[in-house]
């Protein structure tokens, strides 16, 4: 994390005592948050780096926020607005990143819940709002993308009040401040007109109007709960939290509590606010701000940072468990160590155990074999954390997702998710056939301009793989989101492939002859030209069983040429299978081979006769 510069130097920043207001936005993902966030920056005048002043999005700084077009990592942004500094918090719309919402929510003493004046609240704003109020957070409804032909704001705001309502909030919260704005435009107002609205003004008024200062006290000792981590190359570990009592100095000696209650002193060796979304050096912060700090070296997410006279521990912060978990292993493929730059046993267990330091909500065990046991929130949790390992030069191989089966109370109890559908009307007798097929519950069905909402309820592991066969039988025109719900008992069903895999029957190059003479078997993954080893799947059968195919065959030439010949073969261009689709799909005999260049499925034990020996003698 680079330190703002001018010439050389790191300026600082003259802290002075002002309003402050600590703010979260809570969206759903596409509903404009980042470009919201980015409107606030740029009218009030923030002083943006050279980077932020060329993007239309400054809040989705990391590359995969950016291809996928949702935030992923919590970031923390300040503007000032008539002498009054706005802590801006963006947070993860999306359920899986939970361990990442329920942290930074604890830093705010209100929050913007931004709406689709089209699509109203959708299931990820349930899921952060849920939390919101639970921490009894003053909530500001601000109703976005009101410029849209369709945009429907009486209907969403009635929408939004019942979810307040389900929800449980209590008649102060119910009753809400609304605020109309188009973030992409850059203009807000107390009413839905648009043609009144001149500038994002209206929001800044809301949030110091509606919105409580901190309620610390700077008088009494220091106390700063952590909720970020991050590192730096000359500063190391540096910790963000919010000053929840006291003032904090530059070069002050302070006591770390660590979980365990124990106590260490320390001096610190930087002290760092937010302005704009630049973290800039200053002489002294004050309770309610929001700051960065180093000189403690061992510090975790959670802990406590006191007063060396008067150490008194905040509550620890309690993030919910994971539910699913995934054996890692070191890439034992026929083509391991060629792609990646780390692909050691060591290599990739320091990998793992560093990401603890950051993600809450991300589970590391060793495994007596030599492999890891990874457990996450999701699967879009546990997907994204290994596409960053691979993107920064990781190589190693995955197994098929497993839920977290606890026993309560003697029972086996495995976890449950909310489900929620919007389709066109003419596929819904589909989406009622394969989720019934999965033991679903139906919670409700409404059909509304030939469009039918469904919601159910359903056990984790039967949702595995269903996402990839919902984009097939929609289309591509159905929406599909999922929510933890809870932890019911299990039922020990456990869900069979319907169709089983097309497996390379030898190490080689994949040649359009060899694709063309397999393709009616089912589909392929892979095209022609492609390095394939034997064992490697390369595409999923039509049938149950799995089938070895010869994708390298070479047609034979002859000196005999007849009329038109090859003229009637046609390929069909492969289903290119990423991350996220491969496992969804491996089976539990299967592996996904993740490497920084390919990702690729691959059966556990390559040799069919191996594969056989193993199942005769029922190892397998």
């Amino acid at each position: 994390m680079d330190l703002p510069r001018h010439g050389g130097r790191v300026f600082f920043l003259k802290k002075t005592s002002m309003n402050i207001r600590n703010v979260v936005i809570i969206a759903h993902v596409d509903h404009g948050k980042t470009t919201f966030v980015d409107a606030l920056l740029r009218q009030s005048k923030t002083k943006l780096n050279k980077e932020a002043k060329g993007h239309d999005l400054i809040m989705d700084s990391n590359d995969l926020e950016k291809e996928r077009g949702i935030t992923i990592f919590s970031k923390n942004a300040s503007v000032v607005w008539n002498e009054a500094k706005i802590n801006i918090i963006d947070t993860p719309g999306h359920a899986d990143f939970g361990g990442e919402v329920e942290r930074v929510l604890t830093m705010a003493e209100g929050a913007l819940l931004l709406i689709d004046a089209k699509e109203g609240p959708m299931p990820q704003t349930r899921f952060v709002l849920k939390k919101a109020l639970e921490l009894k957070l003053k909530i500001v409804v601000v109703i976005n993308k009101i410029d849209l032909p369709d945009a429907r704001t009486q209907h969403v705001l009635n929408k939004t009040f019942d979810l307040f309502i389900e929800l449980g909030a209590n008649e102060s919260a119910a009753y809400f401040p609304t605020v109309y704005a188009s973030g992409k435009e850059g203009k807000a107002g107390v009413t839905p007109d648009a043609s009144k609205m001149e500038s994002i003004t209206p929001i800044f008024e809301a949030i110091l109007e509606h919105i409580p200062p901190p309620s610390g006290d700077a008088q009494k000792p220091l106390q700063i709960l952590i909720t970020t981590l991050a590192s730096d190359n000359f500063k190391g570990r540096i910790a963000t939290g919010k000053i929840y009592n006291g003032t904090a100095a530059q070069n002050q000696e302070v006591v770390y509590i660590n979980r365990l209650g124990e106590q260490k002193k320390y001096r610190l060796t930087s002290l760092m606010t937010f302005e704009g979304l630049d973290m800039v050096e200053c002489q002294k912060a004050e309770a309610g701000d929001i700051i960065a700090i180093s000189g403690i070296p061992d510090i975790t997410i959670g802990e406590t940072i006191a007063d060396p006279l008067a150490p008194s521990a905040l509550p620890l912060l309690a993030i919910e468990e994971p539910t699913i978990k995934m054996t890692f292993g070191v890439n034992t493929s026929p083509f391991a160590g060629k792609e990646g730059t780390y692909k050691t046993s060591r290599q990739i267990r320091e990998r793992l155990y560093k990401e603890l330091e950051t993600d809450m909500a991300l589970r590391v065990e060793d495994s007596p074999d030599g492999k890891w046991i990874v457990s996450g929130r999701g699967e879009l949790h546990l997907a994204i954390f290994i596409e960053r390992l691979r993107r920064e030069g990781y190589e190693f191989e995955v197994g098929r997702p497993h839920v977290i089966v606890k026993v309560i109370d003697g029972k086996k109890m495995a976890p449950f998710e909310r489900v929620f559908i919007e389709v066109p009307r003419d596929y819904s007798g589909v989406i009622m056939q394969k989720t019934g097929n999965r033991h679903a519950e139906v919670i409700s069905m409404n059909v509304e301009n030939d469009v039918a909402f469904l919601e159910f309820i359903i056990a984790t592991r039967e949702l595995f793989g269903y996402r990839a066969e919902f984009v097939t039988d929609t289309k591509g025109l159905g929406i599909f989101n999922s929510l933890f719900e809870e932890y019911r008992p299990d039922s020990g069903i456990i869900p069979e492939r319907l169709q089983g895999s097309l497996v390379a029957h030898e190490n080689g190059m994949t040649t359009l002859y060899g694709l063309t003479n397999v393709q009616d078997r089912g589909t392929l993954f892979v095209g022609p030209a492609i390095a394939v080893y034997k064992g490697q799947v390369i595409g999923q059968n039509s049938r149950v069983e799995d089938l070895r195919v010869n994708v390298c065959k070479i047609k034979q030439q002859s000196n005999m040429r007849s009329k038109g010949e090859g003229t009637n073969e046609h390929f069909d261009a492969p289903r290119v299978m990423g991350l996220e689709d491969a496992l969804e799909y491996i089976g539990e005999d299967e592996l996904v081979e993740v490497t920084p260049q390919n990702i690729r499925i691959r059966k556990i034990i390559l040799d069919e006769l191996e594969e056989r020996r193993l199942k005769s003698q029922g190892l397998k």
